[in-house]
């Protein structure tokens, strides 16, 4: 045997054992890459675009590629050239759909940089929309475990769509909250029902075929539409995505949702006019066709939210059930959802002690997501008044699971290194503080008091070192926690009493709850007579203007202040506004008479741009005060008397002594 016919033998059998050992390991090295998340995804190439795979040929070449095109990228944005960005980024995302940077940095320069370089507010939303999207259907495709992706996706939900940085918030918040009640529907209030509403999303079937299969009749329906619906316009496409969902919502607002529409009849004068309406409302409005409506309506939702949207309707069921009566058209309920799935999904690969600042931020996106659902996460919209915000009000149900989410919190974090549990203490005080005194000044007693004492069970008198801080009544809490900061910053006192005030009228007079009311006026009193009591009150500056005097000014008349700020709010539904105006006579007599000439205008403007402009006035709505010329008489008279006086005063400044 020659000597390299043995060095290949010995090679042969070193390549056999080689092989043999590692299909041994393979099994368990897959095994551990799955505990610690170090895959991307079970496929390499799992729905990679073409240019993919002219990718992988070029093999290390793809690299260079792709750090040139990078540090181009990098080149142009540091010179403001935000859409020749575009296309490089573009090129870098199809040839390394697994670098996750590249999707965030293209998502933010859409969302943020090209947007705000437009024109209107349309193109804006367009465009914010577009990196949004680039990133929840394509960058996190690639990259589902990314937590840093998952956390850049949640911030925009809570910066860009429920900020107020942008100038085109509004229309932001107007439009996805539009988009979203027409994709699922409106939510029932109660959290068990909303639980059960999502999970029906959750476990419609999968396709058209199962439809059918659970509810005969679903074909039939889907025939139906598109041989009654289309022939009326041929641009319209029946068929099963988020079109079918908007044009049964449209029509679910005007027959069934819409207070308004229901009162003043639009529906039939709608019906008289327009054939199309009237064909889809007869399939509609069909018996016999309920039950494959229902069915087809839940398949065609689910279908939406994983094919457009790549979100799972199991996770939205089960974040529903486990953390709170999440409201999907609000912003920071998308916000909690990226934030969380990003945790379940990301959390195990942040295995470099360095990189855990990722999983804490992550996590007080979710936090902060929560405190903002439980500050104005109930949402009424109508979506027929399209020049109308979606009104809010809080959510006191997200301050229980804000509670109740803190300890798996505090515990997950308590060995952080450089972050520790108290992150997190510090946040659930300072909310429960504040949450307990909005309670308090909005006159819900009952429900600042629970919270106050599950307060003293965790970190007063049943904390680790107990404390009398909740030890003491409601009352003299709430007195001694705004005392101090009230006086501090005077500017504070009169945003929170009209805060509490606005409350007060929307829940009292709105939702005939008189004491709620009450208390929200004795607050507002209380603050009052806590400044024009205080010892800094007969203060004056070098100017001879006194320091408090201006505040005490504006809480006096901060009842009227609140009630003109609802009535011409736009975030406000009409309906909503419309009652609190009729019934606010029983409360504050005069309040109509004062604040009338001073919105007139104003509603007459909101009710052009509505869908009813044309047909209806402002006294419909909101009809004049029955005393409003006598009070209109009574202030003219109280005008020229204080002018009077003014005039002597003048007068008398005018004469010299000799």
């Amino acid at each position: 045997m020659t000597r390299d016919r043995f060095v290949q033998i010995i090679a042969a059998v070193v390549l056999v054992i080689a092989t043999t050992a590692s299909g041994v390991m393979l099994p368990s090295l897959i095994d551990q890459s799955e505990k610690y998340e170090l895959r991307y995804t079970s496929v390499a190439v799992e729905g990679a675009p073409p240019i993919v795979a002219l990718g992988q040929s070029i093999g290390v070449l793809r690299g260079l590629i792709v750090d040139y095109l990078w540090i181009k990228v990098h080149m142009m944005k540091e010179k403001g050239l935000f859409y020749e960005v575009m296309a490089d980024s573009e090129l870098i995302t199809k040839l390394q759909p697994r670098f996750a940077s590249v999707w965030g940095f293209h998502g933010h320069n859409m969302a943020y940089n090209i947007s705000v370089a437009t024109h209107t507010e349309q193109e804006r939303w367009s465009w914010v929309k577009a990196g949004i999207n680039l990133v929840r259907k394509e960058g996190i495709k690639y990259n589902p475990n990314d937590l840093e992706l998952h956390k850049e996706l949640a911030f925009w939900f809570a910066h860009k769509i429920e900020g107020y940085s942008d100038d085109a918030h509004l229309y932001y918040k107007t439009q996805f909250t539009k988009e979203w009640h027409f994709l699922l529907g409106e939510p029932p209030i109660a959290w068990q029902d909303r639980i059960e509403w999502i999970k029906a999303i959750a476990d419609a079937p999968d396709t058209l075929a199962q439809a059918e299969q659970r509810t005969p009749g679903v074909k039939a329906l889907v025939q139906r539409l598109e041989d009654e619906i289309t022939p009326y316009d041929q641009g319209l496409d029946f068929g099963l995505n988020f079109q079918l969902l908007q044009t049964y919502g449209e029509w679910s607002a005007i027959t069934r949702q819409s207070e308004l529409a229901q009162s003043l009849g639009a529906a039939e004068q709608i019906r008289s006019r327009s054939p199309l309406f009237r064909a889809f409302d007869t399939i509609a409005n069909d018996p016999q066709m309920q039950d494959a409506w229902k069915t087809l309506l839940a398949h065609v939702r689910k279908r939406v939210l994983i094919d457009e949207y790549n979100m799972d309707p199991q996770l939205m069921y089960e974040f529903t059930r486990d953390v709170g009566p999440i409201d999907w058209r609000h912003g920071q309920a998308h916000a909690l959802y990226w934030a969380r799935r990003g945790s379940l999904l990301g959390d195990k690969r942040a295995l470099n002690d360095d990189d855990i600042y990722k999983v804490v931020n992550n996590d007080r996106l979710q936090l902060q997501a929560m405190q903002a659902l439980a500050r104005n996460g109930r949402i009424t919209f109508d979506p027929l008044l399209m020049s109308e915000l979606p009104s809010r009000l809080p959510e006191p149900l997200w301050i229980d699971a804000i509670y109740n989410q803190f300890e798996f919190f505090y515990n997950k974090h308590w060995e952080t290194r450089g972050w520790g549990g108290d992150t997190f203490i510090g946040f659930l005080e300072n909310f429960m503080s504040s949450a307990i005194r909005e309670w308090y000044r909005s006159g819900e007693l009952e429900k600042a008091q629970q919270l106050m004492d599950r307060m003293d069970q965790l970190l007063g008198r049943g904390a680790r070192i107990p404390n009398n801080k909740y030890a003491v009544p409601l009352d003299v809490f709430v007195e001694e926690e705004t005392r101090g900061e009230y006086l501090v910053n005077p500017a504070v006192a009169p945003s929170e009493v009209i805060a509490g005030l606005r409350y007060g009228i929307r829940v009292g007079i709105g939702q005939d709850r008189p004491e709620v009311y009450q208390q929200s006026v004795r607050f507002a009193k209380t603050v009052t007579d806590m400044f024009r009591n205080s010892e800094q009150y007969g203060y004056e500056n070098k100017f001879g203007r006194g320091r408090l005097s201006e505040f005490v000014s504006r809480l006096e008349r901060s009842v009227e202040d609140a009630f003109l700020q609802i009535i011409i709010d736009p975030t406000l539904s009409l309906e909503e506004r419309s009652l609190i105006w009729r019934n606010v006579d029983r409360y504050e007599p005069q309040l109509r008479a004062r604040v009338y000439d001073k919105v007139v205008g104003q509603l007459q403007l909101q009710l052009s741009r509505s869908v009813y402009g044309s047909r209806y006035r402002v006294a419909d709505l909101f009809p004049a005060p029955p005393n409003l010329e006598e009070f209109r008489q009574r202030l003219a008279e109280e005008r020229a008397r204080i002018q009077n006086q003014l005039q002597e005063q003048r007068d008398r400044d005018d004469i010299t002594p000799e």
